[in-house]
């Protein structure tokens, strides 16, 4: 667990971490440098989820390394089903970071919500669905490795 008290916002305990694959956490469907390293630290104190339609069918393959549970979507339409499986884990204790129209309602419902402007591009549901933007994938993770960094970004 990690937690981070935000002035004017109070103690957020997180406990899992939710990432979209495809263009947050790869490009083209390929493992983004840097990526791999953070999320396997991030894994020794939250539980690290991917979450994906797997678009180019590599991310089991690309993320075999990384310390997390790998979830497939089984619905076309994934938005729903994101935002579903953040609610199974409890909101309250979840980072969410993504980048498509399809994470908008993850980001919204999880604690924090974090979007992605990767080389992909990024949905704007997904940025009015977000309580951060950061420039690319390693800056996201890292707001959780350095808890100052989303203090300075969210207090009031």
């Amino acid at each position: 667990m990690i937690t981070i008290t935000i002035p004017g916002r109070g103690a957020i305990t997180f406990q899992h971490i939710v990432l979209d694959y495809n263009g947050t956490l790869g490009c083209d469907g390929n493992l983004i440098p840097g990526v791999k390293e953070r999320l396997n630290l991030l894994a020794e104190n939250v539980k690290v989820h991917i979450i994906t339609a797997d678009t180019f069918g590599l991310c089991k393959s690309s993320c075999r390394e990384i310390k997390a549970v790998i979830h497939i979507l089984t619905s076309a339409t994934g938005g729903p089903e994101k935002e579903q499986y953040v609610e199974t884990l409890g909101p309250e204790g979840v980072m969410a970071v993504g980048n498509g129209n399809n994470d908008a309602l993850m980001l919204a419902r999880a604690a924090v919500g974090v979007a992605v402007l990767g080389p992909e591009g990024t949905s704007t549901l997904a940025l009015k669905a977000s309580d951060v933007v950061v420039n690319d994938i390693n800056a996201g993770l890292d707001l959780l490795l350095n808890p100052k960094r989303l203090i300075a970004t969210l207090r009031t």
